[in-house]
């Protein structure tokens, strides 16, 4: 299976369907996480998983999903609560696991910054096992408490956060606007009197304390939060009116002036030996401190030098979580279970008897594909000694993350008597009875069903409907589901056609279990309010395999149209001129190209995907900063600059609206060409594009 195969060794067919895999665990793992409160894998499993997904995407940038786990943040908000936009995104940490790590981290910075001698300043910190939250204060005032959600938009929680003794109603000397963000915790010693109480009372027993903290957060009635013994960390700020201070260490000491709580374990150190002193020192009174931590974070102490390194599209080049080590335990495997997701894969999931691991209680966990249960790898080779795994067997469950466990190995001197048989993977698809087929290359087993799949089906509309597709109010994945199996909507245009296809659409829906009137007419308005959606919305919903949401914007943004999308996929085909374009897109590669062009060739689907859109008014891509002088450009990078890092000045271009091309077309506007350009460069000549150098490119820009 492809999850045993090393990165090194992996083929592009055998990557592509780990980096599948990974999607699908990690979502998942995201959403029980951040949205349910109630994390079916351990911290150190869903690193260990992302950071795998990390390396495989750069060594096969083409590869990369827009549904990838490196582009996601959180999760989405739930329905109980009104939705906040941030000012500014609440972004994730990259995750580093070793010294050696830390130390790419510090030379990344550095070479992007093109600064490899010289002093390099950094703050670090305890990362506090908790749920984050962003404070509005306006006039010295607090007027909103949000947490993270998926990054761009959380839940209100104002109501609540003012129930916590260390967030301050009032600032005195705080500038006009300013949006204080750090971590809301339970100690340790508050969790264990919790759930005393809870237990004399015959409530609910919490498995951990991040999980007590973020469940007393979420509460609907703030009687209850204003009851759990809730504490708040700040950390970090989003949108200010006027500058903190210069530095990161030196706004922490300002937050502490306005009344905050900040982690007395700061400390500011001077370079990588002196980082990895104090990640030694946490780490060693970890046990000790009173509250869950699960590593230290580094951040670049100038902020000058951190709006020059800027963000990725999910996390800061500026700063890093520093993991601690992955947590191991032993339980009973009790079930295999199969499941099939949206593109057909066949997923065995472990039924465990539930045990604590690193504090959280874990009742499932991923077991990768056949090969993995088999005891083998992709080629056949043994792993574990070549010990297969059995339903009841005495399991290892690994967690290297907070997100997905698995099962790292099994105890043969416990297999019970009854466990004579190896599993017997499926064949056929155990929903809809098609052929289950693995093709050659592929550790995965997928349904050949299709769309008369009804867990393929499902999924697909679960997608569809999700945080960055439609995101419709009021329907879920929960909703989604019962409507399929009630017949009511079996692919996306029948959303949309819901209300008409039912002259007494409401009085159906009023009549299920939890329904009126007024929550009837609440989904049909914000159905109704979905038929005008963004083109990269529309995309990414749609579900095509390989095509994730920075993908969907990528394309949206080049095309600019949906009409204009459409024409070109209908004439693309390998080597002419409207397949050149669509691969010519930065960030685009073969492997999403051809998944493109299958999907939207492919009659059944094809017919579906013009059904929905008969229902939509799909809005062109929006274009920033259009009054930039290279906005709307196509613009190509090559050679050595010698002012800027080639990231540094991809990151600009496309922040001022330009398109960041890899490679020269006859749509190519502007090629910047450093010393040491070649191939491009002629070719550039020979098309009569405009070509800069760096200094030319820098006096375009108002640089």
């Amino acid at each position: 299976m492809t999850a045993d195969i090393k990165i090194n060794k992996l083929t592009t067919d055998q990557a592509t369907a780990e980096l599948a895999r990974l999607a699908d665990v990690l979502g998942r793992a995201n959403a029980a996480y951040h949205t349910d409160d109630a994390p079916d894998i351990d911290d150190a499993t869903y690193d260990a998983l992302k950071r795998r997904n990390t390396a495989i995407e750069a060594r096969f940038p083409d590869l990369k999903r827009d549904d990838s786990p490196t582009d996601q943040v959180g999760a989405p908000v739930s329905d109980a609560f009104s939705k906040v936009p941030h000012a500014q995104r609440m972004l994730s940490l990259g995750n580093a696991f070793s010294d050696e790590d830390v130390r790419d981290f510090d030379s990344g910075v550095r070479k992007f910054l093109g600064m490899a001698d010289g002093s390099l300043a950094y703050t670090a910190e305890p990362k506090i096992d908790g749920l984050s939250l962003s404070l509005r204060y306006e006039g010295g005032r607090l007027v909103q408490a949000a947490t993270r959600g998926d990054g761009a938009v959380g839940e209100n929680v104002t109501a609540n956060a003012r129930t916590i003794v260390d967030i301050p109603e009032q600032l005195t000397g705080a500038p006009d606007v300013l949006e204080v963000r750090g971590e809301v915790y339970m100690s340790h010693a508050d969790f264990a009197a919790l759930n005393q109480r809870q237990s004399e009372a015959g409530g609910k027993s919490f498995a951990n304390p991040r999980n007590a903290a973020a469940g007393s957060l979420r509460q609907l009635d703030s009687r209850i939060t204003k009851s759990r013994p809730l504490r708040f960390f700040a950390y970090a700020w989003g949108e200010v009116s006027e500058p903190l201070s210069g530095t990161q260490s030196g706004a922490l000491k300002m937050l502490v002036k306005l009344g905050f709580s900040v982690n007395d374990q700061t400390r500011l150190c001077t370079d990588v030996a002196a980082m990895l002193a104090h990640y030694a020192v946490i780490e060693q009174q970890r046990a000790t401190l009173g509250y869950d931590i699960d590593g230290v974070v580094y951040k670049v102490d100038d902020l000058a030098l951190q709006a020059r390194l800027g963000m990725r599209s999910t996390t800061p080049r500026w700063a890093i979580a520093h993991k601690f080590p992955a947590e191991l335990a032993w339980t009973r495997l009790e079930a295999i279970d199969i499941q099939v997701g949206r593109t057909g894969a066949l997923s065995p999931v472990a039924r465990l008897t539930p045990v604590t691991v690193g504090g959280v209680s874990v009742s499932n966990a991923t077991l990768h594909n056949e090969d993995y249960i088999a005891g083998k790898d992709s080629k056949g080779g043994e792993i574990r000694g070549g010990k297969d795994i059995r339903e009841g067997d005495w399991v290892q469950v690994y967690r290297a993350g907070d997100v997905i466990p698995k099962v790292a190995d099994v105890d043969l001197s416990q297999r019970p008597e009854s466990a004579t048989e190896p599993c017997d993977f499926p064949k056929i698809c155990p929903i809809c009875g098609s052929g289950a087929i693995r093709e050659p290359g592929d550790a995965v087993r997928r349904c050949t069903g299709g769309l008369i799949c009804a867990a393929q089906a499902v999924e697909k509309l679960k997608h569809f409907v999700s945080r960055g597709a439609f995101d419709i109010d009021g329907l879920g994945a929960k909703l989604v589901e019962e409507f399929y199996h009630d017949g009511w909507v079996r692919e996306p245009a029948d959303i949309f056609t819901l209300e008409e296809r039912f002259s007494s659409g409401i009085k159906q829906l009023q009549n299920r279990e939890g329904w009126g009137e007024t929550s009837a007419n609440n989904l049909f308005a914000a159905i109704r309010e979905r038929k005008t959606i963004a083109f990269d919305r529309l995309l990414f919903g749609l579900g095509i395999r390989h095509v994730g949401e920075a993908a969907a914007r990528l394309i949206a943004r080049h095309y600019g149209t949906w009409d204009a999308f459409i024409a070109a996929i209908d004439t693309a085909e390998e080597a002419n001129a409207a397949w050149e374009d669509l691969m010519g897109i930065d960030g685009i590669g073969e492997v999403m190209a051809r998944s493109l062009l299958a999907a939207f060739s492919a009659p059944a689907e094809r017919a579906a995907i013009d059904r929905l859109t008969e229902h939509l008014i799909v809005e062109d891509a929006a274009r920033p900063q259009s009054d930039s002088p290279v906005a709307g450009k196509t613009v190509v990078f090559t050679g050595t600059l010698e002012k800027m890092t080639r990231a540094e000045a991809k990151s600009r271009a496309e922040a001022l609206g330009a398109k960041v091309s890899g490679s020269v077309s006859a749509k190519t506007d502007i090629l910047v060409a450093g010393p040491g350009a070649g191939s491009k460069a002629k070719k550039a000549a020979d098309l009569g594009i405009n070509t800069l150098d760096e200094d030319g490119w820098l006096a375009l820009i108002g640089a």
